[in-house]
């Protein structure tokens, strides 16, 4: 128990320090601070998860890994993530270049991690709200959260742009000109949802027998 709380701690303060660190002169104050409110009620819920939901620590920690991804992505408005830099500092290596991408690919990145990262936690949330037993109901259950919550994001970030100029609308939804934004993000979400559900139904498999 002390160790699970202890990795709890642990990943809140990673958090926490990542945003600090993503603080130090963002590329645009105004949308930063937006989707960090978005990371700080995120936050909470999490805590509210792990207190009442009885989410475990791992679920945690994968979301606050999650929430890292995210908060990086704020600080470059998602958009001019520089990748490709990194990159090449480390490996010698243009990402962009070597897979043939026309955009930054950051964002796609974030949705694909809500799926996969925060499987676990809709699973055991869903557990403990629902009373639910069966592996396969949790994982059905899970997959319309997953599927759900991604549409209703996609339509408060439409909402959203409707009261901004164009180019603040833009530069917020990180759309890079692609009309078919909205829907990638919701497969991406989608699929690293299914590749979540796929771990979980062998590890149950794979304890039963």
């Amino acid at each position: 128990m002390h160790r699970k709380f202890n990795s709890v701690i642990v990943s809140t303060v990673a958090v926490f320090i990542v945003m600090v660190l993503a603080s130090i002169e963002p590329l645009k104050w105004s949308s930063y601070l937006f989707h960090q409110l978005g990371t700080l009620l995120f936050l909470g819920l999490m805590t509210l998860a792990y207190r009442y939901w009885h989410i475990s620590s791992r679920s945690y920690v994968l979301a606050s890994i999650f929430l890292i991804i995210h908060i990086i992505g704020a600080r470059y408005l998602y958009s001019y993530v520089p990748y490709d830099d990194w990159t090449e500092q480390l490996f010698g290596v243009h990402l962009s270049e070597l897979s043939g991408w026309q955009r930054n690919m950051y964002d796609r990145l974030v949705h694909f991690s809500y799926g996969l990262l925060l499987f676990s936690a809709m699973v055991e949330i869903s557990k403990s709200i629902f009373k639910v037993q069966s592996v396969k109901l949790l994982i059905a259950i899970a997959l319309m959260i997953n599927m759900s919550s991604s549409l209703l994001y996609e339509l408060l970030e439409w909402g959203i742009a409707t009261t901004l100029s164009p180019e603040a609308a833009e530069a917020y939804n990180g759309q890079q000109g692609d009309s078919w934004d909205a829907h990638k993000d919701m497969a991406l979400a989608l699929l690293g949802g299914l590749i979540a559900a796929g771990i979980l139904l062998f590890q149950a498999s794979t304890s039963e027998s």
